[in-house]
C-alpha cells in the first residue's frame, strides 16, 4: 500500500485501546438496524475497544444487569441479513425522568462504558444528547449517595454520543436516508406491483395506506416508483375541491384505456384544515362520484418486517464504521454528532442542529405553513415532490407549451432494470415542455432502420414497474451506419437525443459527437443517462439498474449460506456480472457479509488466494459455519471461478468444504428496485429539463445548431450531485480497453469489507472526520440523494 501523505490520515493512527463502546437501538424497530449493530461491534473490536451491547434501548441501560453485556466477532455473525433489532429495542418511560438516567448512568460507569452509539429516531437521539449534558452532575450525585468512587468522576468525566437514524419514515433532517426507509419501500413496492394485477383483472382502484403519521416520504416515493394516479401526504395538503379533481383524474386514466388506478395515502395525510383524511372516506368518495369498485389494503407492520435491502446494509455499515471512527476522535468538547448520508457520502452534523431541524417541520406544518414545511424536509424530497407532479398530472393541450421540437429517445447496450422508468419520465416530462417525442426500437440498430415512431403520454403508463428495455436495446454502435442515420434524424427532423444505456451509449455520444464534422444532422444537443448493471460508466458514481442487481446477488448469498445451515462448515465460491468492473463483487460483498471478493481493479497472486484460504479456515475452526466469497467474472483470465473453487476444494480439506454458484443474467432480470425506479425517473426528468434549455439556447434562424462540446453530455452523480459532463472531457478518464473509468469511488468500500471479514488492513478516512452543520439550502444541483 502506498505511504500515506498529508492529505490522507490512515485508520492505523487511530486506537481504541482502554475504551469502552456500548451500541444500543431504541425507539421503533428498522430493517438494517442489526448491520449498524455489527459494524459498530466488529470496528471497535478491531481498534482495540472493549465493545458492549446494551438490550432492550434506554430501559436495559435503566435495568442494567444482564441487559449489558460484553460483545465479541462471533456473537454479531449471521445478523446482517436478519430485519428488526437482534438486541431488541423499547420505549423507557423511566429515562425520561432524572432518576432513570440516573440508574443508567451508575450501570454505563461499573462497565467502565463512556462512549455510546445510538441507533434510533429524534427522540432516542434527543435523549441522548439530555443525558451526555446531564453526565458530570449525574456522577457527582452518585459519589455523593456513594455508589461510585470519588476517582470514577474523573476517570469517567465525559460521555461520548454518536447517533445514526433508524427510521423508516425518513423524516429526520440533514440525512437523505435514514436507515430502513430503502426496505420498506421494497416492503411497499413488492406489494403494489401484487396488486396492480389483480387491479388489472378487475379494473378496480385500490387505496393504500403506507406508514408516515408526520411524514410523507413513503407515500410521496411510493407514488413516484409505481406511478400512483393520486398520492396524499402531510406536507401537501391538497386545495379546497380536491376530490372532484381527484375523481375527474381517476375516470380521465379510465377513460384513456387504463383498466386500474391506485391512490397511495400517508396515515398521517391531512386537507388544508389540518382534518384527517382517511382511506375510508377516499373509498366511499371513489364509490359514491364515480361508483368503480374500490378496496382498501392498510399495509401496517408488514413495512417494518422482513429482509434489509441490500441499500440500507451498505448504508447501515458503512454508518457503523462511520460512528466507531467519529467516537475515537471525539474530545470533551466535540458536540454529540449523528452520522448522516448526504448524496453518496458520509458525513457527521451537530445532532441537536439536525433534532431542531426536524421539529422545525412539524412546527411549519402545525401552523399550516406547507411550503415551508417541504423545503426544510430538504432538497432531495422537494425534488421528489416536484417530479412527481410533473409526471403525474398530465397538462391540457392548452396548457401546453409549443415548442416544434422533435426529441428521440433510445436504449442503448444491455438491459438495465430501471430504463423504462427513465424512458416513460423522459417521454412524460418533454410532451409537458411541449416537445413532440419519439421512440427509437433498438438502439440504433432500430434508428439506421428507420425503426422510430411518435410515442404519448398514455404510451408509457405503467413502465415504472417493467423489467428490462421495453424499447427494445441493442449494443450496435453508430459510427458503421452514420450515415443512414443522419438520413433518418433529417427524415423526422430530429433535434435532440436522450440516451439511455451503459458503455455502449458513451461510446456512441463520442462516435455521434466525431461524426458532427461531416454531418450537421448531428450537431444538436444530445445527452446520455447511465443505466447498466455493472455500474462501469465513466462521469457517474451510480447507474441505473445496478442497485437492483445489487439486490438480486444479496437475497441470493443470502438463500444460498442459509442452504448451508445445519450442515458440516462449507464456503460457497459465487461468480458475478460486470465485466472488468468489479463494483457488484465488491459492494454485493459488502451486502451479503463476504469473506473475500476477487476484482480486476485490485490485482492478486497465489499468495493472496492461500492467504484467504488459510483465513478463512481459522475462522471456521472457530464457531462460524460458513463463508462467503465472490468473484467478478473478468478479475482475472487464469484464476477462473474452478481455479478457485478447486483451490479452495482442497486446501480446505478436513476444515470444510465447497460449492460454487455463476449467478448469471439473473442479475439483469427481474422488476427494478424502488431506489432504480426513483434514480431513473428523477434523473431522465432532469437530462430531459436540459435538452429543453439547450434546444431555446442552440435555436436560431429557424432550426437548432449545437456543435460546442457542452451540448453532447452525460449526467452522472457525482458525490453530492448531479452533475453534466461533457463526454470529450470524460475520455481522460476512461480505461477504454477494459471499459471502466479510470478512479471508482467505491475502492474506498473494500477496505471496509475485509474488516468487517477480520483482516487486518488499512482504511483510508481521509473522508471522515469533519463535523459539518446543517444546512438548509444546500447548492443548486445537490438533490441527487443517493437514496431518492
Amino acid at each position: 500500500m502506498a505511504q500515506p501523505d498529508s492529505k490522507k490520515i490512515f485508520f492505523e493512527n487511530l486506537s481504541g485501546a482502554g475504551k469502552a463502546i456500548a451500541v444500543l437501538t431504541s425507539g421503533g424497530d428498522a430493517q438494517g438496524m442489526n448491520a449498524a449493530v455489527r459494524a459498530v461491534v466488529r470496528m471497535g473490536l478491531y481498534v482495540g475497544a472493549k465493545v458492549y451491547f446494551i438490550h432492550e434501548g434506554y430501559q436495559g441501560m435503566v435495568d442494567g444487569g444482564e441487559n449489558i453485556k460484553e460483545a465479541s466477532w462471533e456473537s454479531v455473525s449471521s445478523m446482517l441479513q436478519v430485519g428488526g433489532t437482534v438486541i431488541g429495542s423499547a420505549r423507557c418511560k423511566e429515562f425520561r425522568s432524572h432518576e432513570g438516567r440516573l440508574k443508567a448512568a451508575h450501570n454505563l460507569v461499573q462497565h467502565g462504558i463512556t462512549n455510546l452509539c445510538v441507533i434510533g429516531g429524534d427522540g432516542s437521539l434527543t435523549g441522548a444528547n439530555l443525558f451526555r449534558e446531564e453526565w458530570s452532575g449525574l456522577l457527582g450525585e452518585l459519589v455523593e449517595q456513594g455508589s461510585i468512587e470519588a476517582d470514577a468522576v474523573q476517570k469517567y468525566s465525559a460521555l461520548h454520543i454518536v447517533g445514526m437514524v433508524g427510521s423508516i419514515d425518513n423524516d429526520f433532517c440533514g440525512t437523505d436516508m435514514t436507515i430502513g426507509t430503502d426496505s420498506a419501500l421494497h416492503r411497499i413496492i413488492e406489494v403494489v406491483d401484487a396488486i396492480m394485477t389483480t387491479a388489472q383483472s378487475h379494473q378496480r382502484t385500490f387505496v393504500l395506506e403506507v406508514m408516515g403519521r408526520h411524514c410523507g416520504y413513503l407515500a410521496l416515493v411510493s407514488a413516484l416508483a409505481c406511478g400512483a394516479d393520486w398520492v396524499l401526504i402531510p406536507e401537501m395538503p391538497p386545495e379546497d375541491g380536491w376530490e372532484d379533481k381527484m375523481c375527474q383524474k381517476l375516470s380521465a386514466n379510465r377513460a384513456g384505456m387504463k383498466r386500474l388506478n391506485i391512490i397511495i395515502v400517508a396515515e398521517g395525510a391531512i386537507d388544508h384544515n389540518n382534518k384527517p383524511i382517511t382511506t375510508e372516506y377516499i373509498k366511499n368518495l371513489v364509490v359514491k362520484c364515480l361508483g368503480f369498485d374500490t378496496r382498501v389494503t392498510i399495509l401496517g407492520h408488514v413495512q417494518r418486517g422482513g429482509t434489509p435491502s441490500a441499500f440500507d446494509r451498505i448504508l447501515a455499515s458503512r454508518m457503523g464504521v462511520e460512528a466507531v471512527l467519529a467516537l475515537l476522535e471525539t474530545t470533551a468538547n466535540t458536540p454529540a454528532c449523528v452520522v448522516s448520508l448526504c448524496g453518496n457520502q458520509s458525513v457527521r452534523l451537530p445532532l441537536m442542529e439536525c433534532v431542531q431541524m426536524t421539529q422545525e417541520v412539524q412546527k411549519a406544518m402545525d401552523e399550516k405553513r406547507f411550503e415551508e414545511a417541504v423545503k426544510l424536509r430538504g432538497r432531495s424530497f422537494e425534488n421528489n415532490l416536484k417530479t412527481y407532479k410533473l409526471l403525474a398530472h398530465r397538462k391540457l393541450e392548452s396548457e401546453l407549451p409549443t415548442s416544434n421540437f422533435n426529441v428521440a429517445v433510445l436504449n442503448v447496450g444491455a438491459p438495465a432494470a430501471g430504463m423504462n422508468a427513465a424512458v416513460r419520465s423522459a417521454v412524460r416530462v418533454g410532451i409537458s415542455e411541449g416537445h413532440k417525442m419519439f421512440a427509437v426500437s433498438d438502439g440504433f440498430e432500430g434508428f439506421y432502420k428507420g425503426q422510430i415512431k411518435e410515442i404519448k403520454w398514455a404510451d408509457v403508463g405503467g413502465w415504472t414497474g417493467q423489467g428490462g428495455s421495453l424499447l427494445g436495446t441493442k449494443r450496435t454502435l453508430p459510427a458503421k451506419h452514420v450515415d443512414k442515420i443522419a438520413e433518418q434524424m433529417r427524415a423526422h427532423n430530429i433535434n435532440a437525443l436522450l440516451i439511455v444505456g451503459g458503455f455502449e451509449a458513451f461510446l456512441s455520444l463520442l462516435e455521434l459527437l466525431t461524426a458532427r464534422g461531416k454531418y450537421d444532422e448531428f450537431c444538436v444537443p444530445m445527452v446520455m443517462v447511465p443505466a447498466t448493471v455493472s455500474n462501469n460508466v465513466p462521469g457517474s458514481d451510480l447507474s441505473i439498474g445496478a442497485d437492483t442487481a445489487l439486490n438480486a446477488i444479496t437475497t441470493t448469498c443470502d438463500r444460498i449460506k442459509q442452504s448451508a445451515s445445519g450442515t458440516k462448515r462449507r464456503v460457497f465460491i459465487i461468480e458475478t456480472m460486470g465485466g472488468y468492473c468489479g463494483y457488484l463483487a465488491s459492494v454485493g460483498g459488502l451486502a451479503a457479509g463476504a469473506d473475500a471478493a476477487y476484482i480486476y481493479e485490485e490485482p492478486f497472486d497465489i499468495r493472496d488466494l492461500q492467504a484467504n484460504v488459510e483465513h478463512l479456515t481459522e475462522k471456521m475452526k472457530g464457531s462460524i459455519q460458513r463463508g462467503l466469497v465472490l468473484r467478478n467474472e473478468n478479475c482475472n483470465e487464469n484464476y477462473t471461478t474452478d481455479f478457485i473453487y478447486q483451490l479452495y476444494s482442497e486446501e480446505g480439506k478436513g476444515v470444510f468444504d465447497s460449492r460454487k454458484n455463476v449467478l448469471g443474467h439473473m442479475q439483469q432480470g427481474g422488476a427494478p428496485s424502488p431506489f432504480d425506479r426513483n434514480f431513473g425517473t428523477k434523473i431522465s426528468a432532469k437530462a430531459m429539463q436540459w435538452v429543453t434549455k439547450k434546444l431555446v439556447e442552440t435555436f436560431r434562424q429557424g432550426r437548432v445548431f449545437a456543435n460546442t462540446e457542452d451540448s453532447c453530455c452525460l449526467l452522472g452523480m457525482r458525490r453530492r450531485a448531479l452533475v453534466f459532463q461533457p463526454v470529450v472531457q470524460l475520455k481522460d478518464q476512461t480505461d477504454f480497453v477494459h471499459r471502466i473509468p479510470k478512479e471508482q469511488w467505491w475502492l474506498k468500500l473494500r477496505p471496509l469489507m475485509k474488516i468487517l471479514a477480520k483482516y487486518k488492513t488499512s482504511y483510508d478516512v481521509s473522508d471522515s472526520g469533519q463535523l459539518e452543520h446543517v444546512v438548509r439550502n444546500r447548492p443548486k444541483e445537490s438533490d441527487a440523494s443517493v437514496a431518492m
